[in-house]
């Protein structure tokens, strides 16, 4: 005979697997730290591609300006302003990374330790059936 709080609680637990728990599994493999380094990484990479893009499109538009204008100062003025732009990115990127990787697998470990939790529960239902 059917238990209305076994088929509810099944029905959770079957939702869960097709729906957030996809994800939630693949993100709870990881450790917390290994998680956020390895998007960490990509962080900065993208930023960089980014970052060297823009750079080189500027250089580009303001190449005649600057070639008028050839003088030590002005190229070492320019080489600091862009080294430190692009640091200045880079650790902005990295806190926000960090921040919202470290969330994002918390939240996910939580949702699957419950998950965890309803199917112990649905495996004592069973037990104290069989019982």
């Amino acid at each position: 005979m059917l238990d209305k709080r076994k088929v509810e609680l099944m029905t959770q637990l079957a939702f869960y697997e097709q729906t957030e728990g996809k994800e939630d599994f693949k993100i709870s493999e990881y450790y917390r730290k290994d998680y956020t380094g390895l998007h960490m990484i990509c962080s900065v990479l993208w930023v960089t591609i980014g970052y060297i893009c823009v750079v080189g499109l500027f250089g580009l538009v303001k190449m005649e300006d600057i070639l008028e204008n050839v003088s030590n100062n002005l190229i070492v003025m320019l080489a600091g302003a862009v080294v430190l732009g692009y640091i200045s990115l880079v650790i902005v990127y990295l806190i926000l990374t960090s921040h919202i990787f470290n969330t994002k697998h918390k939240e996910a470990r939580q949702r699957v330790k419950k998950y965890n939790h309803n199917l112990t529960r649905l495996l004592r239902m069973y037990e104290k059936e069989n019982r």
